[in-house]
């Protein structure tokens, strides 16, 4: 193993956790150089320039193309946990809210560079299940955005067990809640909700890393990835029960999206998305690197500036 990824095996030894939800500053001693066997070249976005600003604010019915603020509201996927160094957040590679010109984030893209760091602002918190979401929801009512992201599930379904797994019914519960506590307080609005990703692919993309797999084996969301390398009988029900899981998460987040024209959701386009090696964390080879934070901007852009909500 390289001495890098010895290190931040080393530090997740002292701060394991499912998702994510143990974040070390990038300046601690804990952290680890950059590993080299899949550097990509940087991508030479450059943000797209702000659209005029809206002539008047929309009503509390129909969907905003172009929302004037932007905040996010979420898991460790939206901060870009592991993105940028290990075991830290890298809110500034965030796919909703980021200044990366690299991921050209959602933000960028709906306001402009000066736009994004006056009106966006990423309340997501690592580590974060559904549960967490109606808290989050009023911290960003209280700024009156024009949107809001959301992107949660991934941490329900990453438990020790799939038997402690987030009931689908507690899931349904507390996203309903959430969209009621913001709408409640800021009734203009508008939600933009993302699926889970498929966590058997990312399973299924990761495993052949032996460091990925050492850090895996720490119990990061042991519920999928527990024994990697296991194709038995029982490992693949369990796996298989994980993603069913999923799926029925996605299922709650689009029922209840679709019953109000301010909330949107991408139609499964992040759970369909076939995340590859390189748009996978190099230290932990399950979140996002910054280049799947781009692709994730990428799909957010294109759901929230379309005419009409996905199929």
């Amino acid at each position: 193993m390289r001495q890098g990824a010895g290190r931040a095996v080393a530090a997740a030894l002292v701060c394991a956790s499912a998702l994510s939800g143990c974040v070390v500053s990038p300046g601690s001693s804990s952290g680890a150089p950059a590993p080299t066997a899949r550097t990509e070249a940087p991508r030479r976005a450059t943000p797209s320039p702000a659209p005029p600003s809206p002539s008047a604010p929309p009503g509390r019915s129909g969907w905003n193309t172009r929302p004037d603020s932007v905040a996010a509201v979420g898991d460790s996927i939206t901060r870009a946990f592991d993105a940028c160094g290990v075991l830290a957040d890298c809110p500034e590679a965030s796919w909703a809210t980021g200044s990366d010109a690299r991921v050209n984030s959602l933000a960028l893209r709906l306001l402009g560079e000066s736009g994004a760091a006056e009106r966006s602002w990423n309340l997501a918190r690592s580590g974060a299940r559904a549960a967490d979401l109606p808290g989050q929801m009023a911290q960003a009512a209280e700024r009156r955005p024009g949107l809001v992201t959301v992107t949660a599930g991934a941490n329900d379904a990453c438990r020790p067990t799939p038997a402690l797994m987030t009931p689908v019914a507690d899931f349904r519960a507390s996203f309903a809640a959430a969209l009621a506590r913001l709408w409640k307080a800021s009734p203009s609005t508008r939600v933009y909700v993302t699926s889970v990703p498929d966590l058997k692919r990312l399973w299924s993309t990761g495993r052949d890393s032996a460091e990925g797999r050492q850090v895996w084996s720490l119990g990061v969301c042991a519920s999928m990835l527990a024994d990697p390398l296991d194709t038995g009988a029982a490992a693949e029900r369990r796996r298989s029960a994980v993603r069913e899981r999923v799926v029925a998460y996605n299922e709650v987040l689009r029922e209840v999206c679709v019953r109000d024209e301010r909330c949107r959701y991408d139609g499964g386009a992040v759970f369909e998305h076939p995340f590859g090696a390189a748009q996978l964390s190099p230290w932990d080879w399950f979140h996002p690197s910054v280049e799947g934070q781009a692709r994730l901007a990428d799909i957010a852009y294109r759901n929230v500036t379309a005419a009409r909500p996905p199929a």
